[in-house]
């Protein structure tokens, strides 16, 4: 998608990471009319000189309107707690088509204040924020009490969240398209030798898991590892059936990240090799017959990659589930 202009959202949804790419201790932040408190750095041969933005405003914003500014951006919280990473989130940067500014004291206003090649921190008021570009009730867990002795305000006043912001380059729609396609193209060949070089590694830790726990399992041409613990009679499953699967998920230490003991003992139905479950599952549970109950030991690369999945899950991270295919419609 070229247009975020809904990425503000993205913040809530995501987990915790990491960017620290601006100068926290260059002196005092500046403040709008509308009341974002912000510091704004040029770079300038080579060194970053600070730049502050005229009380109405960027007199050079009307000349950018209309054009994509891609920029790397970062949320977090007064504890500095991170809400959202673009970098590490998405990899390429986030592209925004600037338009007239009508609402001011939000997110819309502070990148109307930013030139290509800016790197800048600002600081917004929690509930001002939410509902001016938010547009939604501030979360539950964003509203602390303050830390004892802290004045409304400083850093350690809850009721402000902070943005860095990474002002890459301004373009033109068809050249933001042409970039972002190069940039997708780029990232899609570092994730396959990524998953090239990972799935060797799999495979060892996989082979050992194996022989540790004295398993009798088959590989199949992907990489998974099946054991067959109760053979069923029913039917194969083809691609686009429905099929209804009992399962408990554990790393390779037995920790438990998710089961259908976990929903009531209720199997999880999905259409088969479309795509709506991890690739070890459309695959996996493809060699199984009805009523069969198997483990499936599938490699990082068919499960959640390099990014892994919230707390549970880490990156590189092969799994182990035990199944049970119950019923194929």
């Amino acid at each position: 998608m070229l247009l975020q202009r809904n990425f503000l959202s993205l913040a809530l949804a995501a987990g915790v990471m990491s960017l620290a790419s601006c100068n926290k201790g260059a002196g005092n932040f500046a403040k709008t009319q509308s009341g974002i408190e912000y510091k704004i750095f040029k770079s300038e041969a080579g060194k970053y000189n600070s730049r502050e933005v005229a009380p109405t405003g960027d007199d050079t914003y009307k000349a950018r309107l209309g054009k994509i500014l891609a920029m790397n951006v970062e949320y977090r919280t007064y504890k500095d707690s991170i809400l959202f990473s673009s970098r590490k989130q998405q990899g390429p940067p986030m592209r925004i088509e600037l338009q007239e500014l009508k609402v001011k004291g939000g997110i819309e206003e502070a990148i109307a204040m930013l030139q290509p090649g800016d790197s800048a921190v600002f600081r917004f008021n929690v509930d001002t924020i939410f509902a001016k570009s938010f547009k939604q009730p501030v979360p539950p867990f964003m509203r602390t009490k303050p830390a004892k002795g802290a004045k409304p305000g400083d850093k350690q006043d809850p009721s402000f969240m902070t943005m860095y912001v990474k002002a890459e380059k301004l373009q033109t729609r068809d050249e933001a398209t042409a970039d972002q396609q190069k940039q997708m193209e780029e990232q899609q060949k570092k994730m396959m030798a990524y998953a090239e070089e990972q799935i060797k590694k799999d495979d060892v830790i996989l082979q050992n898991y194996i022989k540790k726990n004295n398993l009798t399992a088959k590989k199949d041409p992907s990489g998974i590892y099946y054991v067959v613990t109760q053979p069923g009679t029913g039917a194969t499953p083809k691609q686009g059936q429905t099929v209804s699967v009992l399962y408990k998920g554990t790393l390779l230490d037995g920790k438990v990240f998710d089961s259908s003991e976990k929903m009531g003992n209720k199997p999880i139905d999905f259409p088969l090799g479309v795509g709506q479950v991890i690739p070890g599952w459309d695959k996996g549970i493809a060699l199984l017959n009805k009523g069969t109950k198997a483990t499936l030991l599938i490699p990082s690369s068919l499960a959640y990659g390099q990014r892994g999945a919230g707390a549970d899950i880490p990156a590189d991270a092969p799994l182990r589930f035990d199944v049970e295919l119950v019923d194929v419609k």
